[in-house]
């Protein structure tokens, strides 16, 4: 699928960073897995992993319970 996004003039993004933004946010959003992620922006999944912590989103999709959970069954 494509989209076409009208952004502000003067907006300073390159293509790449505007698509890693959008797939780090459907990652986050749980939406989409490191695999499609990776092929949406071009990088192989470890370094779309790697980019995604530079965007500040967690591979490691745990709740609270699902932590609490973990370390009682330690």
């Amino acid at each position: 699928m494509s989209i076409q996004i009208n952004l502000p003039d003067g907006l300073k993004i390159s293509d790449f960073e505007l698509s890693m933004l959008l797939a780090a946010k459907l990652f986050d959003e749980g939406l989409i897995s490191t695999g499609q992620g990776a092929v949406m922006v071009g990088l192989s999944k470890p370094a779309f992993i790697e980019m995604l912590g530079k965007y500040k989103v967690s591979v490691f999709q745990y709740n609270i319970k699902e932590i609490e959970d973990d370390i009682a069954n330690a």
